[in-house]
C-alpha cells in the first residue's frame, strides 16, 4: 500500500486531508533536498533573504492584522513584542538567512571511520532527519528561521504556527517558498499548514512514516500537549524558568548588571531570568540595590520573608511562583543559606534550561557547572546569550531541555542524523 494510500481516509475532515498532502509533499521534496548541493542551499537562502528585504510591507501590512487582533484580546505587552514584526526584525531575519547560508554544509561530513581487520571500511557520515514537523506559538521569526535551518540541513520543514500569528506566518512562509523554489529548492520543501483548527495539529502529530520529527516551540502547555499527543518522535523544547545564583564571593556590581539584563532586556522570551537567588551573607546589600535597579524597569518582585525583610513592597512568593516561567516583568526572589541550597532549588523548580552563578570563587563556580543540571550552565555571563545565534551556530530550530541526541540551542547538526557506509572488496562474514 502506497503512503497516499494509507493515509486517504474517507473519515478524515478536509483540514486532516490537507495536511495530509501538504506531509506527503514535503516528503517526496526531502528525498532531492538529501542530495541537493551546497551552492543550490545557499543560493537559496540568499535570495530567501533578498525576498523579505523585497517584500517588506507586504510582510508588515499581514502583521498589523495580528498585533491588531492581538490588543483587542487583551494580549499582555510582553506577548505582543514577541509577535510584532518591523523593518528592523525583518531584516534581522534576512540576516539570519545569509548566516545560516555562510555556516558550513552539515550534509556529507565524516564523523569517524576506520578499518577494520578483514580489511573494511567503515565511515559515519552525516545525513539529513528528512521531514521535520515544528509546532510553534506567537514568534513569526520561528517561520523563518526554522526553514532556513531545516534547508541548510538537507531536511523539508512542515510548520504550523499559532492562530495569533496566523497573518504574518502566511506572508512570510509565501515570500521564503518562492523564492526557494525559484533557486532550485524542491516545490514542498517548505510547507506551512494554514489552518489554525487544532484537528491540523492533531494529524501533524500523528503523520508516522512521513515526517521523522516533530519540535515543539511555545508555552508549557503546547509543550506537554504535543509530548502527550504525539506519536512521531518529538524533540523536547522546554519552557525557561532561569535562574540567577549572586553567590557570597560575587561581585555585587556584576551581579546587578548581570540580572537586570537576564531579566529586562527582552522579559518575553525562554531565556530571560525569572528567578533570583541570593546568598544570605550578601543579601542585606545587594537587594536592596538590586531591588531598587528592577523597580526602575518596571519588574514586580515576589519574595521570601527574608527578601521582603530587605526590600520594601515585595509581595510574597507563592510556591508556585518559583516554578513559574513568567515571560513578562515579574521576578521571583529567595534568599539561600549555601551554594547547595541554591543548587537544590534550581534542581527542584527549574526547567533545564539555563541557570548563572554569579562569583569570584573558582571553587564554587567549578561546582555550579558540575552539580547543576541544566542543557546551558553560565558563569558570569548573562542568561540571554543562550541562543543559536549567539552561540555561532545560526538561527536556532529551538532550544532543547532533554538529554537524548540534542540538548541546549539546536542548529544544523542537531536536526541531522548519522548513517555507516561500508566500502568493501568482496568481505563475507564465516
Amino acid at each position: 500500500m502506497s503512503e497516499s494510500e494509507l493515509y486517504s481516509d474517507e473519515n478524515l475532515s478536509v483540514v486532516e486531508q490537507a495536511v495530509v498532502e501538504q506531509c506527503l509533499r514535503a516528503k517526496a521534496a526531502a528525498r532531492r533536498l538529501a542530495y541537493l548541493s551546497t551552492k543550490v542551499k545557499n543560493d537559496a537562502l540568499e535570495a530567501m533573504a533578498h525576498a523579505l528585504t523585497e517584500a517588506q510591507t507586504f510582510i508588515l501590512e499581514a502583521n498589523s492584522h495580528d498585533i491588531k487582533a492581538a490588543k483587542e484580546r487583551g494580549m499582555a505587552e510582553a506577548m505582543q513584542d514577541r509577535l510584532l514584526l518591523t523593518g528592523s526584525r525583518i531584516h534581522a531575519m534576512a540576516a539570519g538567512l545569509r548566516e545560516v547560508a555562510a555556516l558550513p554544509d552539515p550534509i556529507g561530513e565524516v564523523i569517524d571511520g576506520s578499518r577494520r581487520p578483514n580489511g573494511l571500511e567503515i565511515r559515519r557520515v552525516r545525513v539529513p532527519l528528512g521531514v521535520i514537523g515544528i509546532i510553534y506559538e506567537s514568534r513569526p521569526n520561528v517561520t523563518v528561521d526554522a526553514a532556513a535551518l531545516c534547508l541548510k540541513a538537507g531536511n523539508a520543514v512542515v510548520l504550523r504556527g499559532g492562530s495569533e500569528a496566523i497573518h504574518s506566518n502566511i506572508a512570510l512562509a509565501r515570500v521564503i517558498s518562492q523564492a526557494a523554489t525559484e533557486a532550485g529548492v524542491p516545490a514542498g520543501a517548505i510547507e506551512l499548514v494554514e489552518s489554525t483548527d487544532r484537528a491540523a495539529a492533531q494529524r501533524l502529530m500523528r503523520m508516522n512514516g512521513v515526517v521523522d520529527v516533530l519540535i515543539p516551540r511555545g508555552g508549557a502547555g503546547l509543550i506537554q500537549t504535543v509530548v502527550r499527543t504525539a506519536t512521531v518522535p518529538t524533540i523536547e523544547t522546554g519552557v525557561g524558568n532561569c535562574h540567577v545564583y549572586v553567590d557570597s564571593a560575587a561581585d555585587l556590581e556584576l551581579a546587578e548588571r548581570l540580572t537586570v539584563n537576564s531579566k529586562c532586556h527582552r522579559p518575553s522570551v525562554c531565556n530571560a531570568a525569572e528567578t533570583l537567588l541570593v546568598h544570605r551573607d550578601v543579601a542585606e546589600i545587594f537587594l536592596p540595590r538590586v531591588g531598587k535597579a528592577l523597580r526602575e524597569r518596571g519588574v514586580e518582585l515576589r519574595g521570601d520573608d527574608r527578601t521582603r525583610a530587605l526590600v520594601p513592597n515585595v509581595t510574597p512568593a507563592s510556591e508556585d511562583d518559583y516554578y513559574t516561567e513568567f515571560l513578562g516583568l515579574i521576578m521571583a526572589v529567595r534568599v539561600v543559606s549555601s551554594l547547595d541550597e541554591a543548587m537544590d532549588h534550581i534542581d527542584k523548580y527549574g526547567s533545564k534550561h539555563t541557570e548563572l552563578i554569579v562569583t569570584r570563587d573558582f571553587n564554587a563556580a567549578q561546582r555550579f557547572v558540575r552539580e547543576v543540571d541544566a542543557s546551558t550552565v553560565n558563569v558570569n555571563a548573562s542568561t540571554r546569550f543562550t541562543d543559536g545565534g549567539q552561540f555561532g551556530l545560526g538561527a536556532e530550530i529551538g532550544i532543547s531541555t532533554q538529554k537524548l541526541h540534542a540538548r541546549g540551542p539546536m542548529g544544523l547538526r542537531e536536526i541531522t542524523s548519522t548513517k555507516f557506509i561500508v566500502f568493501g572488496d568482496g568481505q563475507v562474514r564465516e
